[in-house]
């Protein structure tokens, strides 16, 4: 059975609401040693200053995101090198920042999974979440084409939309290497 390893580093993005979250701590817990490394917690520890990815000025957003993925590879180097698989869960919207997470994950093979339910499901799942979790937006046509046409030809665009959390887990976990490798 082909399974993710330690000298992997794998990344689940998607949409607002495609499981992110619950997916990638669902495949944490199922691994022997693993890292959940949160794109959007490693964002908020910015306390002062902080400007969130779609905030402004456009600037000052553009240099936090890049600073919040310097430090998800840093963290994903060194929970790798001690034996940890590093499951990064951030939104990758587009090539110039996946090639900046291969660019700064030399040693490893990074395995890249779109989460990929549809926007209708991903719509509908973040209206399920609690309130203070709930992220508002109203961009989902816009991404959803643009990480098709920047993203489409890399890793593994997961139809999830069937599936539940733990089954997608599960599918991840067994095929990912097969399916998802960008390096």
């Amino acid at each position: 059975m082909i399974t993710v390893e330690t000298l992997d580093c794998l990344i689940v993005t998607g949409m607002p609401g495609a499981g992110k979250s619950t997916v990638t701590r669902l495949i944490a817990e199922r691994l022997t040693r693993s890292a959940r490394l949160d794109g959007d917690f490693v964002s908020r520890l910015i306390v002062s200053g902080r400007v969130g990815p779609l905030g402004s000025p456009a600037d000052e957003a553009a240099r936090q995101v890049e600073l919040c993925n310097r430090n998800l590879c840093t963290l994903a180097n060194n929970f790798s090198d001690a034996g940890f698989t590093p499951v990064i869960d951030w939104v990758i919207p587009d090539r110039k920042q996946l090639d900046f997470f291969v660019s700064l994950l030399p040693a490893r093979r990074v395995l890249f999974v779109v989460l990929a339910p549809g926007i209708e499901v991903c719509q509908y799942r973040n209206t399920l979440r609690d309130p203070r979790e709930r992220f508002y937006f109203d961009g989902y046509e816009g991404l959803d084409a643009d990480m098709k046409r920047e993203l489409g030809d890399a890793g593994w665009w997961f139809d999830t939309s069937a599936l539940t959390p733990g089954e997608t887990a599960d599918r991840i976990i067994r095929e990912a290497r097969h399916h998802a490798p960008v390096n």
